[in-house]
């Protein structure tokens, strides 16, 4: 459905724009029809970036977006209107998406506007009421209330809705849960494993490894713009093999025994010119002389790593 074929961002930084932050850097992964794919790191890894090139909202500095095959770059005018109508996306702080001074269901009055301007009130009031039962919202709840005096959870839910408002087949869910509390964030969960069921793909942005484990087909590790582990998520949580999601498995608190607390060597003295090296290489206790940038290799099939010496980890 997309594709990312090693797609960069380059940011220009200063005055005159003359110093370059690369803050993702040739990235390729692809999402199929009905899957959700968890994108995983730490803050400032590049995961926003992604989803903004995705959704059209920044440009790409070098590589392509394919949709459905076609080059997301060429997307302008009704075409772009046309590429809303299947992707969406929703992001971190459902606050910020409504205007306090307006009841929170403008938003589906503008969706109408746009993109329904044929159908009759009633029409667009069954569409709506749809919408919102399907991510578990009593209409009778949400509807005509400011975003005050709803809860971040039902905000939330609401801009799922407002996705689905449109025909959605891809979703970029950017951070969705990250500000709602343990309860909510489970019913929004399901909420995206049932829309999955029904065909609807989804990019899962997290830095939290337990909700990616929890919710996703496939899960890809990035690091400082660059994609250092990817695969199927039982794989890469059950054998990780790049020290960095090492690193982030070992980090996370557990009240089980889903995947196993590895232990990692010191890091010995190497050298410190790492022009060429791993992004990880300052931070990685396996990093040697010998170590250089190194693209994705397979492992075994679903499994690849950024990392030559995956098989000493």
């Amino acid at each position: 459905m997309i594709e990312l074929k090693d797609i960069t961002k380059v940011y220009s930084l200063g005055a005159f724009g003359k110093r370059k932050l690369t803050a993702v850097d040739n990235v390729s992964f692809s999402i199929g029809e009905g899957k959700i794919i968890s994108l995983i790191g730490e803050s400032g890894s590049g995961k926003t970036t992604i989803g903004k090139m995705m959704l059209k909202l920044i440009p790409i500095t070098k590589g392509q977006i394919l949709f459905q095959g076609k080059d997301l770059s060429l997307f302008k005018g009704e075409k772009l209107k046309e590429y809303y109508r299947y992707v969406q996306g929703v992001f971190q702080d459902p606050f910020s998406s409504f205007n306090p001074i307006f009841k929170a269901d403008r938003i589906f009055e503008l969706v109408k506007s746009e993109f329904f301007p044929e159908l009759t009130g009633r029409e667009w009031q069954i569409h709506v009421l749809d919408a919102l039962e399907s991510v578990g919202l009593n209409p009778k709840t949400v509807l005509n209330k400011f975003p005050h005096q709803l809860s971040g959870g039902q905000l939330q839910r609401m801009l799922i809705a407002r996705a689905l408002l449109l025909d959605t087949k891809f979703l970029v869910a950017d951070e969705i849960i990250s500000m709602l509390d343990a309860s909510t964030r489970i019913d929004v969960l399901n909420i995206l494993a049932e829309l999955k069921k029904g065909g609807l793909s989804i990019l899962f942005i997290t830095h939290d490894l337990s909700l990616g484990y929890y919710i996703s087909d496939e899960s890809i590790i990035l690091y400082r713009g660059s994609v250092m582990e990817a695969g199927k998520t039982e794989k890469v949580f059950s054998t990780p093999l790049h020290p960095y999601t090492r690193m982030l498995l070992d980090a996370v608190p557990r009240i089980d025994r889903k995947w196993t607390t590895f232990e990692t060597p010191e890091r010995k003295a190497v050298r410190s010119d790492t022009i060429g090296m791993c992004k990880y290489y300052d931070r990685c206790p396996l990093a040697t002389k010998e170590c250089e940038a190194q693209g994705l290799i397979k492992v075994e099939e679903d499994h690849h790593v950024a990392c030559w010496r995956w098989n000493d980890v």
